[in-house]
Order: C-alpha cells, then structure tokens, then sequence
C-alpha cells in the first residue's frame, strides 16, 4: 500500500510531450507507480481532476538563505511549487575565513543569524538540519573563492592565491557543489579577468560542473559578455548559463536576437549553453550597481570613507550621470531616478521610505539623486535594495519561450508575516513561477504549458546532473505539484510584493506533503542535493 495516490490528474511528466491522464503512486519518497488507473489504495488519496501533475519546480536563482533561516517553511515559493532552491551567485555559503564570517555577521540586515560553518556543505547541512521545506543545492562563488584568498583588492591573484583559489573549488566541488557561479558586475567579481574565471572552471569540468554567470554587462556590452561566458564554457569545457538573461537599458533592447543567435550557434556547435530569467521588467539589487568599481573597491568601508569626501562625490555624481564606459551603470541603465525605486533600509529611521524612488526622496531631501543615493548608503550602512526598471516587456515575452530557457525569482522564500514585513522585496519573490505559467502561458499563449512544465523541472535538473529529480516516472523522487492551469497567478506587485500566489492545491518534496488543499503542513523534509558524478 503506497502513502499517497493521487488520481485522475493530467500528467505533464516534464519531458515536453502531450499530457495525458494517468494515476501517480507515491511510496515513501519516490514515485512508485504512474498508470492509467491505480488499482492499489493509498494510506491518503488526492483527487486531482481537473488538475495538472508536475514536477516540482526548480529556482535556479535563489537567495533563499536568510529567508530559510528565518522561516524554513519557504512559503512564497513552496506555494508556487518550488521544490528546489539553487543558491550562488557569484557568492556562496562557503568557503569561509573566520574575518569573512564576522564580515557578514555585521552586515546582516533584519534577519540576524550565527554562521557557525566553514565549508559550503556545511552551510547546506546547517539549513537542512534546522527544519527547511524545500530541497537546497549550491554552485561555490567565484567572488567568495576570491575574498577567501586575495580580498577586495582590484589586482589579479599571485600564482600561489590562484592555486589556493582552484584548491577551494576543488574541495566544494568534491562536497557536492553543482559548479561555480560568478556575479561580474560587483566588487570584487568584477576585477576578476577572463583567465581567473577560465582556470576556476578547469576545476570544476572533471567533475561535470556548469559555469553560471551574472554578466559583466548587461547593457552596453552585453554581446561581448555572453561572448565571455561562451568562451569561458569553451575553453574549461563545461556547460555555460547565463543568470537572468535581460537586455539592461533602452540603448540595449534591440540586441536580443543577436543573443539568442550567439546562443544558438553555440549549441549547435555541440557546447550546452542555456540561460533562465525572471518575468519581470524591473531587477532587483542594490545602490551599488549605481556606482563605479573603483569607489567601492576595499570593501564596504572602504566604499563608505570615500563616500564621505567632497571631491570623491563630485566625481562619482558626474560619473552616475553618464553611461559606463567600463563598468555598468544600472543607474544611467533606468534612464532616470524616477525608475528606481528603493524596497529595503537596515536603519530603522529610514524604513519610512520603503516604496518610494529615488527621485522622491531626493526632492524631499532637496538634494540631487545621485547625493541622494549616496547619503542613503552612508547613512544606513548598507548597499540599500532597490529596483531598477530597466527591461523591455516586448523582451520578456520572446524569452519565456525560447527552449533553452529555465527560470529563478533571484529573491528569497519569504511570508508575509513577521520580520519579512520590514522591508519590501522585488514582486517576484512571491510571483515568478505563477506569472510565468499563469500570465504568459495560459493567457498569452507565449509558451505551450507542456514545455513550460519541462523548463521548470526536468531541463534544470538535467542540466544541473541532478539524479532521478525533474520527471513524473516511476523511480524518481516524489517532487511533485498539483496545480490548476486555468486559475494559477501572481498577485505580488511593487506597490503590495507581500502576497502569495494562488492555483497550487498540492506540493511534495521527497514525498512529503509541504501544502495540502493550498496550506502549508509545516513539513519541512528538504534535504542537500549533489550532482551525480557519472
């Protein structure tokens, strides 16, 4: 007798072919059965006519850590049907120094936490071990690589750190890292040169790694960036994805297809290169990305001394004002102050200003925006989260279809409830996996629901060599999401981000029921999960 039946369901079993109806058996956590009529019980059955049978979803961005810290349960996701966060963009859990851990202990926002781990799969165990609802995995960062052994210092490494540096990776690709991802347009990421990137993937390719990437540029020079990233997967002979695929400022919009055509030359070529998105036309960081490398370079404090001198802001205003020449500018990017809106404050005595923009605030203050953005730095000790809406609509429709495309919220998994109140996330923290299958399948018709199901499961799971995750077949993990297409949507928007999404009735992870009839159970059996090594 198996635990779970679930009967009369439409089955889109993640390989993008028709969907047919057919009978799901879940016996412990794995799928045990998928037949047109079970003809077994099951301790508990589900009714799911009507209702699609899926794969649990994969968020291939996710900055879940904290949230998960905060509240394993992952409910803005869970929700939705996630039953796997990637983490790593460019940083990661681990490896870790002693100075790197109190660094990030003091930079902590409004969820304080201990870091009590080194290594990156202790930090994945530390979260498993505490209670987390869905299943986590992690690509080590290039940037933490980098801070472990050469700083915040704009200079290659010595031939001794690079060596220390492919050590670590090493190392986390042999506790389960799924590959190193990088994040280029930050300090330190950014001083990192073509070769350094090159010689860390060398690291990872014996052990089947992929090379994932935050572009250099997203914007003016967007085609020499994913030109990087192809050379990069080339030349480390590893397979290649491009961080949310977006095409950053008006000037830069029209450079699609000539992504998607180095894209697809590099595929036909016989190199495995995708890319995932969110749908959205607003991205989500912080000031920082408003500001040159070299204003920032030291490190934070080093960034916040400078930022106190006269002649050092009157060069960085002029220099937010222009395009980047050799950096990007996601200020100049959202064509102006009125298009950056700012969604998170540590300091308590600016949080008032939570959902107002940029040039809001400067007018209140009587100050320029690019001082603004300054002052608001200084003054509450952090980057600053904001938005930047800097992406064409007509963009995000032509990529929700394209066949190499997976998807990531590049948020956390919060609840609207409790400390994630005090601070507003980008609306696809709580809408990206329902806007894409609710918005832009079911009612713009801009991918068919089958292949969007299988770039929401089975293509990331296979591209990450993940083993018997992303189908409904007998013999693979129980990840599973009962949905009804014909209602399934977001309700998150930049003005009210704290609102679930609604269609899911059902979600397993390894088995276990996490939301039943559309609420969470409080089952947290989410575990640490590793690439095969075949």
């Amino acid at each position: 007798m198996p635990d779970v039946v679930i009967r009369n369901g439409t089955i889109y079993d993640g390989s993008g072919g028709e969907p047919y109806a057919a009978d799901v058996a879940i016996d412990g956590d794995t799928i045990a059965a998928v037949m047109p009529a079970y003809d077994g019980h099951g301790d508990h059955e589900i009714d799911a006519r009507g209702l699609a049978v899926a794969p649990g979803f994969v968020n291939m961005l996710s900055w879940a850590i904290p949230s998960l810290i905060a509240d394993g349960r992952g409910q803005s996701d869970i929700r939705q049907g996630v039953t796997l966060e990637v983490f790593g963009e460019g940083s990661s859990m681990g490896p870790l120094t002693d100075g790197m851990r109190r660094e990030q202990i003091e930079r902590q926002g409004d969820i304080a936490y201990d870091i009590p781990w080194t290594t990156l799969r202790e930090g994945l165990e530390h979260l498993t071990r505490r209670g987390v609802s869905p299943n986590v995995a992690s690509f080590v960062g290039a940037t933490t690589v980098r801070i472990h052994e050469v700083g915040y210092e704009d200079r290659p490494p010595t031939v001794d750190e690079l060596a220390r540096m492919r050590r670590l990776v090493r190392d986390a690709m042999r506790q389960g890292a799924l590959g190193v991802g990088s994040s280029l347009i930050y300090t330190p990421a950014t001083f990192a040169d073509t070769e350094e990137l090159v010689a860390l993937c060398e690291e990872i390719a014996p052990f089947g790694g992929m090379y994932i990437s935050h572009l250099r540029n997203e914007g003016e020079r967007l085609l020499e960036a994913v030109d990087e990233l192809i050379a990069i997967a080339r030349r480390a002979h590893v397979r290649g994805e491009i961080y949310h695929l977006k095409q950053a400022g008006r000037a830069s919009w029209g450079k699609l297809p000539a992504v998607v055509e180095r894209v697809e030359a590099a595929r036909a070529e016989g190199l495995a290169i995708s890319a995932d998105m969110y749908p959205y036309t607003a991205g989500a960081t912080g000031l920082n990305a408003s500001m040159p490398p070299w204003v920032q370079e030291g490190g934070f404090r080093s960034w916040v001394e400078r930022l106190r001198d006269g002649a050092v802001r009157q060069r960085l205003a002029g220099e937010m004002r222009a395009p980047g020449t050799t950096w990007e500018n996601l200020y100049e990017a959202a064509g102006s102050a009125e298009k950056v809106l700012l969604v998170s404050f540590k300091n308590e005595k600016l949080k008032p200003l939570t959902g107002k923009t940029l040039a809001a605030v400067a007018a209140m203050r009587g100050r320029s925006p690019e001082e603004t953005a300054m002052d608001l730095v200084v003054e509450d000790e952090s980057r600053v989260g904001v938005c930047y809406f800097t992406i064409d609509e007509a963009n995000v429709r032509r990529q929700v279809g394209l066949p190499w495309m997976s998807f990531g919220s590049d948020e956390g998994a919060p609840a609207p409830e409790g400390v994630f109140l005090k601070s507003n996330p980008h609306p696809r923290a709580y809408g990206t996996f329902a806007r894409l299958l609710g918005h832009y399948v079911r009612d713009e018709g801009l991918a068919e629901l089958p292949d969007a199901v299988r770039r929401l499961s089975a293509f990331p799971c296979d591209n990450l060599r993940l083993d018997r995750r992303g189908r409904i077949a007998r013999g693979f993990f129980a990840d599973v999401v009962i949905f009804d297409p014909a209602t399934i949507r977001d309700h998150a928007t930049y003005e009210r981000p704290h609102r679930y999404a609604t269609g899911v009735a059902h979600v397993f992870v390894n088995g276990t029921p996490v939301l039943r009839d559309g609420e969470h159970t409080g089952a947290m059996p989410g575990r640490v999960l590793a690439p095969r090594r075949d």
